[in-house]
Order: C-alpha cells, then sequence, then structure tokens
C-alpha cells in the first residue's frame, strides 16, 4: 500500500501489514488485532487461486459466486469457534463500488445462513450541510440505503455522518424513507475531540439499539474512566510544538499512528501536542535552524527509498547538537546511526547499505543470513520482537523493566562491526535482542533526550495508556 494513497501501513503483533483503520480499532478497543482482523481482496483472490491450483474444487468452474463469496464468509466464520461473542466487519468503500460487490453478496449471504437475531447491518451514511440553505440533506442516505437494498440487504440501523446536529423531524424522515425505525437513526456528529466519539454514540443510544437488535441484555456503560480522561484533555491548557520530519507528508495519514501518540503523551502530560508535519527534501545545513526553531521537540519516522534523507540527517544533527528532545523510529534510528558516525566519529563514506550498497562505512546493513535473499519483499522483520534492555540507560528508566516487546517493519539493521566504536563516542545501544544480534535502541546519554529505535513503537500507544517513549518525549519537550 502506497503511503500517499492510503496513509501509514499499521502492523500487528503477529506481522499483519494493514490499512490504517486497524490502528484506530486498536486504540479504541484496546486490543491487538492480528492477521485475520484484516482481509483484502487481493488475500480472497491469492486463496481461491491457490485453492483452484491444489485441485481443492475438482475441476469445477471457478467463479466469483460461489467461491469468492464463500473464501470471504469463511474469514468471517472463522471466529466462530474462539471465544468470542461479537464479530464486528466493516465492509469498506462505497455501496455500489464494483470492489465492494462480492463482500456485499458475501455479507448478503450471511444474513440468510444464520439466524436472523444474529445478524446486525449497519449503514453509515452522510449528511451533507448546505450553506447557502443552511439544512442538512438526506438525499444521499436515502439513495445510499436504496443501492444497498437493490443488493438485497437491509439496514437494521443507520449512523448518520453530520456536521450539525439533526433534528427530531429529519431522523423521522430518514427512518420513513429509509424503512428503519426513528431511535435506529444514530447522529454521528464531529466531535470536539476524536476519542470523545464513543461517548457521544453511546448519548445516542446506538449500544442499546445493538443489543435490542441482537437479543442481548443491556446492562449500564461503564465509561467513566474514559469520560474523566475526556474532560481532563479539554482542560488542558498548555501547548508544545513537536516537528515530524518525515517523506511523506503530503498526506498527513502517512505518519497517523505517530501524531496519535504524540497526542497521547500530551494528554499524560497535561498538554497539548501541535504536530507539525515538515518535509525532510526541504531541510539543507543552511535552512534546518530556521524551519525547526519553534519546535520543542523532533520525530524522525520511518520510511524506505533514499529520498529525503539528507534533510533526516541535518535535523538528527540539530538535535543532537542543540539537545532538543529526539526520538527516532525505524529509518530514523538508522539515520541517527548514520549521522553520529558522519559528524562525531568522522568516518569516510558512511552510509546505510539501503541507499549505498558499496559504502565504504555501511554502518546499517543487512544481516550475513540475508544477502542472498533478492525477494525484498520477503525480507522485511514484521511484527513484535522482545527487546532486552541495558541496566542503568534511559531505554530501561523509561520502560522500567528489562525485557519489552515491540512491532517492527524494515529490512535493514545496525552493523555490530561498528558498536564499539559507536559506544566509545557516546552513542549507547541500550536496547538488543535477547541474543544480543540485533540492536533495537541507540540513546546518547547526555542529552535531555535522544532515543531512537529499530521498531515502531507508535503501533501501541493508546490515548489512556501512552506508549512510554512518546509520552517520555512530549516531557522533555514541555520542559524545555
Amino acid at each position: 500500500m502506497s503511503p500517499y494513497e492510503h496513509g501509514e501501513v499499521f502492523v500487528t503483533d503477529d506481522g499483519a501489514e494493514t490499512d490504517l483503520d486497524l490502528g484506530h480499532y486498536e486504540r479504541f478497543v484496546d486490543e491487538n488485532l492480528t492477521k485475520n482482523s484484516s482481509v483484502t481482496s487481493g488475500k480472497i483472490y491469492w486463496n481461491v487461486l491457490n485453492k483452484e491450483r491444489r485441485g481443492d474444487y475438482l475441476g469445477k468452474t471457478v467463479q466469483v459466486i460461489p467461491h469468492i463469496t464463500n473464501e470471504i464468509k469463511e474469514n468471517i466464520y472463522s471466529f466462530e469457534n474462539d471465544d468470542i461473542d461479537i464479530v464486528i466487519t466493516e465492509i469498506g468503500g462505497t455501496v455500489g463500488d464494483i470492489e465492494s460487490l462480492p463482500f456485499l453478496e458475501a455479507i448478503r449471504q450471511v444474513g440468510i445462513e444464520k439466524e436472523s437475531q444474529d445478524v446486525l447491518y449497519v449503514h453509515v451514511t452522510l449528511l451533507p450541510h448546505i450553506s447557502g440553505s443552511n439544512e442538512l440533506k438526506s438525499k444521499p442516505t436515502q439513495h445510499s440505503v436504496k443501492e444497498l437494498q437493490s443488493l438485497g440487504i437491509k439496514p437494521d440501523i443507520l449512523v448518520c455522518r453530520t456536521e450539525f446536529p439533526i433534528e427530531e423531524t429529519m431522523k423521522q424522515k430518514i427512518a420513513l424513507f429509509c424503512n428503519v425505525k426513528t431511535k435506529d437513526v444514530i447522529e454521528n456528529s464531529t466531535a470536539d475531540n476524536l476519542y470523545a466519539v464513543p461517548l457521544n454514540l453511546e448519548k445516542e443510544g446506538l449500544a442499546n439499539s445493538v443489543c435490542e437488535h441482537l437479543g442481548l441484555e443491556k446492562s449500564e456503560a461503564k465509561n467513566e474512566d474514559w469520560q474523566k480522561m475526556i474532560d481532563n484533555i479539554r482542560n488542558i491548557k498548555e501547548e508544545v510544538n513537536i516537528a515530524i520530519v518525515g517523506k511523506y507528508v503530503q498526506l498527513q495519514d502517512s505518519y497517523l499512528s505517530v501524531a496519535e501518540s504524540l497526542r497521547h503523551g500530551g494528554f499524560v502530560n497535561n498538554v497539548k501536542v501541535n504536530v507539525g508535519f515538515i518535509d525532510s527534501e526541504t531541510i539543507t545545513p543552511n535552512n534546518v535552524k530556521e524551519i525547526l526553531k519553534d519546535y520543542k521537540g523532533i520525530v524522525v519516522p520511518g520510511g524506505f527509498g533514499n529520498r529525503g534523507i539528507e534533510g533526516k540527517i541535518e535535523t538528527i544533527k540539530y538535535a543532537r547538537e542543540n539537545n532538543i528532545p529526539f526520538l527516532g523510529i525505524c529509518l530514523g534510528m538508522q539515520m541517527a546511526v548514520v549521522e553520529f558516525a558522519k559528524n562525531v566519529l568522522k568516518l569516510e563514506d558512511v552510509n546505510s547499505a539501503e541507499f549505498e550498497e558499496n559504502a565504504k562505512n555501511p554502518v546499517i546493513h543487512i544481516m550475513d543470513d540475508q544477502k542472498d535473499i533478492h525477494d525484498k519483499g520477503g525480507t522485511m522483520r514484521l511484527g513484535a520482537y522482545p527487546c532486552i534492555l541495558k541496566e542503568g540507560t534511559m531505554a530501561r528508566k523509561i520502560y522500567g523493566k528489562e525485557e519489552i516487546s515491540e512491532r517492527h517493519r524494515h529490512r535493514f539493521e545496525f552493523n555490530n562491526k561498528y558498536k564499539e566504536q559507536i559506544e566509545k563516542a557516546g552513542m549507547i545501544c541500550s536496547g538488543t535482542s535477547p541474543d544480543g544480534r540485533l540492536v533495537e535502541i541507540v540513546e546518547i546519554p547526555t542529552n535531555r533526550f535522544f532515543v531512537a529505535g529499530q521498531f515502531h513503537p507508535e503501533f501501541k500507544s493508546r490515548p489512556n495508556k501512552p506508549q512510554p517513549l512518546f509520552a517520555e518525549l512530549v516531557k522533555a519537550a514541555k520542559e524545555m
């Protein structure tokens, strides 16, 4: 998935590369999802083609119906034998799109195959506001529901996305024309904070409607802690500016989890984090100070390819020399090592082997056991890996324990050939794999906060449980 089209690629503990929506799901429900939680069209068609090649269909003609739709249903039904009570299945896209038709047909069949009280259809629609007449228009919702019904699916609940409150008369009109009860027309208006949305939907009665349709016992929602968090966020007065310096900033969703993690770090430190997105290609030795002068903290996130690398190196040098709180993530960690080797160790021709295969000093390289693998799509270290934190280091103090687990998405690693040399000069390898072979975290203990990890800590941050590295970065920036 291109970050320019889809935003960030979210990674689960078991190494699935998924759409960024799964990141939102994890942040809201505080459950670690798996590869089974994300089903793409490519995955469905790939499985069907492989089954056909193996002879699973016994020579039958392979068609969209029933073979593609059956494969989709298999993924939905795969949770039946687990300790799971409710499966929420989101069909992405727009009703009527050619890409989503097999998926819509599959969930139509689910409604027939299962008992009626076990299946609930919730349709999310848009109520646009016409500023000229200052009114909400229900026609797009009516048309969308009509399209859905023509495909054999009758929505039970309508969640209406809107910028303005929906009058009761409008709800009654939508209910009448869309063949649902008025109480099942749920307002989903723009909230002042993203994390207030569940509370708003609770007030609108969404959970009660769901329980009623599924014949579940209604119980009082226990949202006190979440409400307290939202109240605290709304009372924050102090602000701090933190920059994300990356190469995909044209679409800010490319760094969605990083930005959200910074905000989580702000919540716990009682400060609002204003996130600035800066294109690393625009940064040079001559303008880096001017561009970054208003930021009290800097994050250099992950990425692939050599575009914008020099700007990232200049950014890291500026943070290191001016004692600006800095967090490097994945490629950001690798560039921190390159910058240190180049400007502190004064090594010649320093680079990552990813960008200069024949560099004289490749402080970042592919491990020996991966050099003969030419399929780059299959060489990435993906998913959760353990990391041992060195006693007495900043990383150990931040996490407060010896062993942690973080998610990865990369091919290249720290070159251990330079480890002793780098540590003698003041950059400490504070986190490694349990066997000591892979360097996971580097830090400069003499700086206020200078930590970089080979992993992606942003994927495990929650609004009520911020990831420790982000919380500490924001704390250091606040104290600047």
